[in-house]
């Protein structure tokens, strides 16, 4: 049976999308609020039966992919598929509050489980894992979540499992972090903004990687002007330089407005905008966007709600000082 506790919490990307595909710094933590665990469906359980049996069966394909990898010695470590399987035709599923396609982890959430529960030998979550075991488990992972997505990172089901905000540095430095979240002005927060509908990533990191290929204007825009960018903001806001953090923050929100258009919905375009305008919010893609959250920063939570209420959205608070 499944043991308590195996609970593992959804994952946001503060800063690194699509620039941490050419190895830009990135900064990304465990969300409380969505969360998701294995459990098994039967008419005695108060969910929703016809969800938890179409998650079996996403299941039980998932485990067949493991299932290659491990006969192919490809997966990276052993797994017990056979109680997997076994497992899978009890009707065991991912109980799941962490919505699918919304850039917040839904399969990062799901693959920590299963290493989690299956894996032998598995590397136990920690705060203070070696540099080793970090990259054997992004590795791991990498190749567990391809599943969902066709080509993987690793970075969110890890963040999902070590359960602990990580600082990418480079392709060879990921390190555990503390945000010194006193340092800003209490009215800061950082919050969710929801535009209505889910994303698709693969076809969006095709036509971003297109782009970079094809448009010279635009790898220059992103070598020298998106990733600096985005490597300053990350360590403005770890060295608690609130003022230079929100100064660079804009400038990377300007920056993904006008360049990366296709991968914010419509519906959040103008909300986008007039925080840009009114310097009340600051707007930027949660993951790859083109649906689901987007994220967003003030360093006034009273305004930005108040203004944001005046569009007809509502903040779904990440952190808030008080």
């Amino acid at each position: 049976m499944i043991e308590k506790g195996e609970v593992f919490y959804g994952k946001i990307l503060l800063f690194g999308e699509y620039g941490v595909i050419f190895n830009s710094r990135a900064l990304t933590i465990p969300y409380t609020h969505f969360k998701g665990e294995l459990s098994f469906a039967s008419k005695y359980k108060y969910t929703d039966l016809e969800w938890a049996q179409a998650s079996n069966q996403s299941l039980k394909k998932f485990a067949d992919h493991l299932s290659i990898l491990q006969q192919q010695q490809a997966l990276g470590c052993s797994m017990n598929i056979k109680q997997l399987h076994r497992d899978l035709d009890k009707g065991m599923y991912f109980e799941s509050t962490i919505p699918q396609g919304y850039g917040i982890g839904s399969s990062g959430a799901l693959v920590a489980a299963i290493y989690n529960r299956y894996a032998e030998e598995k590397i136990k979550s920690d705060r203070n894992l070696s540099k080793k075991s970090v990259f054997k488990l992004k590795d791991i992972f990498s190749k567990m979540e391809a599943f969902f997505h066709g080509k993987s990172s690793g970075l969110d089901p890890l963040n999902c499992y070590i359960q602990y905000p990580l600082f990418i540095e480079d392709s060879t430095e990921i390190n555990t972090v503390a945000i010194p979240r006193n340092k800003f002005d209490k009215g800061g927060a950082i919050f969710l903004i929801n535009s209505g509908a889910p994303g698709k990533t693969a076809p969006l990191v095709r036509y971003f990687l297109d782009s970079y290929a094809t448009k010279p204007d635009f790898k220059q825009m992103i070598d020298a002007d998106f990733i600096p960018t985005n490597n300053e903001s990350i360590q403005a806001l770890l060295d608690g330089r609130g003022g230079d953090f929100f100064n660079l923050l804009n400038r990377l929100s300007q920056l993904q407005f006008n360049h990366f258009q296709r991968m914010i919905p419509e519906s959040i375009r103008p909300i986008w905008e007039q925080g840009l305008l009114s310097g009340d919010f600051q707007m930027k893609l949660c993951g790859s966007g083109g649906g689901g959250f987007m994220l967003g920063f003030t360093q006034d939570y009273e305004k930005a709600r108040v203004s944001l209420s005046s569009c007809g959205m509502e903040m779904i608070p990440v952190y808030k000082n008080v």
